[in-house]
C-alpha cells in the first residue's frame, strides 16, 4: 500500500507539460478540477484522459457540550475518467481516516481508524463542458457502504447534484444545488437532505485563484431536522496546464455544523 502511495505521487508531480495536448495534437481544454472547495464546476474532463485529485490531509472538528469530535483522512482520493465530449465517470475513496472522541466533561477519549466509503458518479455537462461562459451539468452520485465503522456512513446514499458556473472572465459565479437520499445517523436506512452551494472564484493571476463560498443544507434526520450552514475560503495554484496544488479552510456557522475543517491537496490531469 505505501508503495501505492508513492507511486501515484510522483506520478502527480512529474513534469506535467506533455498532457496539455491530446493524442491527435490538439490543445486541451482549460483545466478542471472539483477541488478545492465546497462546490463543484460545470466543466468535464476531454475524451480519453484522467485527473487525480488527492486531498493529502483533510481535518475536521465537531464539538459540542459533552463531546469533541477530530477526523483525520489521509489520501482520500477521486479519480474522473472523461467518456466522451460532454460526460464523465468519477470514483472516491479514502483509504485512511483516524477519528478521536473526547468527552468534554471527564476527558476520557476513544481513538479508532478505518478506510472510507466507496463513492460513484456521473457527470454531464449539458452546456459549454469546457467551463466557459454560462455552464450546466447534472450529476448522480452513489455511496456504497464499504468503509469502516469508524469513517463509513454504514449504508448506501444516493444524491442529484447540478452544477452550475458562470465565467465571466477573471470571476467565476458557482452554484451546486442537491438533492440527497442521505444515510441516517444511526447508519440504518436514508432520509432526504437537500441544500446548495453559492460561491465566487477570483483570478488572481493566469495560475493563482481564491474562492469564497457559502454552503446551506437541510437534513431531515429521523433524530430531528438541522440545517448546516457553512463559509469556505479556498486558493489553488496552476504551475502549468496539467498540475494543481490547492488548500483550503471551511468554518461553521451554527451549531449544526462542524466546527473547523482544514485541508490541502494536489491533483494532475492525464
Amino acid at each position: 500500500m505505501r508503495r501505492f502511495h508513492l507511486a501515484v505521487m510522483f506520478a502527480l508531480v512529474m513534469p506535467a507539460q506533455a498532457w496539455a495536448q491530446d493524442s491527435a495534437g490538439q490543445k486541451l481544454r482549460e483545466p478542471c478540477f472539483d477541488s478545492p472547495g465546497l462546490g463543484i464546476p460545470a466543466c468535464t474532463l476531454d475524451p480519453g484522459h484522467v485527473a487525480v485529485e488527492v486531498e493529502a490531509v483533510d481535518w475536521t472538528r465537531e464539538s459540542d457540550r459533552a463531546m469533541r469530535t477530530d477526523t483525520l483522512l489521509a489520501g482520500a482520493t477521486l479519480v474522473r475518467i472523461g467518456l466522451d465530449a460532454r460526460t464523465e465517470a468519477q470514483i472516491g475513496w479514502s483509504p485512511l481516516g483516524y477519528v478521536r472522541e473526547t468527552d468534554r466533561l471527564n476527558g476520557q477519549h476513544e481513538r479508532s481508524t478505518g478506510t472510507g466509503d466507496v463513492t460513484l458518479a456521473l457527470r454531464h455537462n449539458l452546456r459549454n463542458p469546457d467551463g466557459l461562459g454560462l455552464a450546466i451539468a447534472l450529476m448522480p452520485v452513489a455511496t456504497l457502504p464499504t468503509g469502516s465503522h469508524a469513517i463509513g456512513a454504514g449504508d448506501w446514499g444516493a444524491g442529484l447534484i447540478v452544477p452550475v458556473t458562470y465565467d465571466l472572465g477573471g470571476v467565476t459565479l458557482e452554484l451546486t444545488p442537491e438533492i440527497d437520499a442521505a444515510v441516517d445517523e444511526d447508519g440504518v436506512g436514508r432520509h432526504l437532505g437537500f441544500g446548495s452551494v453559492a460561491g465566487l472564484a477570483f483570478d488572481v493571476s493566469d495560475a493563482v485563484s481564491v474562492n469564497t463560498e457559502l454552503f446551506v443544507y437541510n437534513d431531515r434526520d429521523p433524530t430531528g431536522t438541522t440545517t448546516k450552514t457553512i463559509t469556505g475560503l479556498s486558493a489553488l495554484w496552476q504551475p502549468d496546464d496539467a498540475l494543481q496544488f490547492d488548500a483550503g479552510v471551511n468554518i461553521g456557522l451554527n451549531h449544526a455544523s462542524p466546527d473547523c475543517q482544514l485541508y490541502v491537496g494536489i491533483a494532475r490531469r492525464f
